[in-house]
């Protein structure tokens, strides 16, 4: 918390802190970048820095404002501006808040001076954003204050700043959930549970590693293919839609606290030798609803043509799928450790591109291989969009325009 204070460290340019998931470190360094700011400078501007906007006032700046006042110092947010000014005794300095989420974002921090730059998640923000931003701190004294969880070890964040932390006079430091002393040690061990493989290795563990081998490890016959299905009160579709790739729609089912996906719909063009129409498929999915009462059909984002097929039917509510390939990968994997999905053994094709969905090895970033991922993403965009967001309390409703 107070690193610059120390002599074996106080002249260090940057600080980078790395580690597992709710290890503390985004808390740890809110506040420590602040109790610097306002011990070394008066009158400077700052910047924090995250994905987005939105994600940087849920995750760090909300709380921080909130520790500060409880803390003595005055803070005045202007949300029009995004900024907050911090106020004690005599001194005052305004923090600015900026999303990083593509290599546009470069452009909203261009011209600023600033005497130190907080970049939140930093390994999901483009490099022209943090490289730009980097350039900002050009007053003596500023320093570059960086967090993250690992992700791959040939992510450029690692291999130029990690990996050269001397090179860059960096300060580093790598985070355990043993670290944060509010982490209860039940709630430990539920995040213990909830990853495995690779993504245990990173967000447990804390180290940077490569992803590989099979997607779903975790997928068992035995466990995950139901051998009946029970009644379901509630329905939804999931739709990936191809014209030349081949198109997959899942029916699923909900009982108890399990869905189940009962049947599904898998068109190959090159398989079948003919492409089909929008209205072809639209025709299939209406065959595979069966007459049930569909809460939602969760489609593709990309398949505008389709969604608006969809719409003009007026019969389905439609929802544009979350396409986070890596988040939706894991939230399959924790609805599959749960129990939360089970599959019907009629669901011939989404079971054998379970068995053949690979991670790609060659490209050297975190990626799947295109291949036998149709059922794959169908399934993704089914518990991105939908199962997880109902167990957030969210709610989808359609309106007539």
């Amino acid at each position: 918390m107070t690193w610059w204070l120390d002599s074996s460290t106080k002249n260090r340019c940057a600080i980078i802190c790395d580690g597992s998931v709710r290890s503390g470190k985004t808390v740890s360094m809110g506040i420590s970048f602040v109790l610097w700011a306002m011990s070394v400078f008066d009158g400077a501007d700052f910047a924090i820095c995250g994905k987005t906007i939105t994600s940087v006032k849920r995750n760090l700046a909300d709380s921080l404002t909130a520790f500060l006042k409880s803390s003595g110092f005055e803070v005045d947010f202007k949300a029009s501006r995004n900024c907050f000014t911090v106020k004690h005794r005599r001194t005052a300095n305004r923090f600015f808040l900026f999303g990083g989420k593509d290599e546009g974002s470069a452009a909203l921090i261009q011209g600023m001076t600033l005497g130190g730059i907080l970049l939140d998640e930093v390994v999901l923000m483009p490099r022209s954003f943090v490289e730009q931003a980097i350039a900002r701190c050009s007053l003596p004294r500023s320093r570059l204050w960086f967090n993250c969880n690992p992700d791959n070890p040939s992510h450029w964040f690692y291999t130029e700043w990690i990996k050269k932390t001397d090179e860059k006079n960096a300060f580093y430091i790598n985070f355990t959930m043993e670290d944060n002393p509010s982490l209860d040690r039940a709630v430990r061990a539920r995040y213990e549970r909830l990853y495995s493989g690779a993504f245990y290795r990173r967000f447990v563990l804390g180290r940077w590693c490569a992803l590989t081998g099979a997607v779903y490890p975790m997928f068992d016959r035995d466990i995950h293919v139901a051998a009946e299905i029970p009644e379901c009160g509630r329905f939804a579709i999931s739709c990936d839609y191809g014209t030349v790739n081949p198109s997959s729609f899942g029916l699923w089912g909900k009982s108890g606290e399990t869905w189940y996906r009962i049947s599904e719909y898998y068109y190959s063009s090159k398989r079948e030798g003919a492409q089909r129409t929008d209205e072809e498929h639209y025709a299939a999915l209406e065959q595979l609803a069966g007459g049930r009462k569909i809460e939602a059909v969760i489609c593709d984002p990309s398949a505008a043509s389709f969604i608006e097929c969809i719409r003009r039917h007026k019969k389905f509510p439609v929802i544009p799928a979350d396409n986070d390939v890596l988040s939706g990968i894991r939230r399959v994997g924790d609805a599959l450790r749960s129990g939360r999905i089970k599959i019907s053994p009629e669901c011939r094709d989404c079971i054998r591109e379970f068995g053949l969905y690979r991670w790609d090895e060659k490209g050297g970033r975190d990626g799947v291989i295109k291949e036998n991922d149709h059922a794959m993403d169908d399934l993704r965009y089914f518990v991105s969009s939908y199962l997880c967001e109902e167990r957030e309390d969210w709610f989808f409703a359609s309106v007539e325009r």
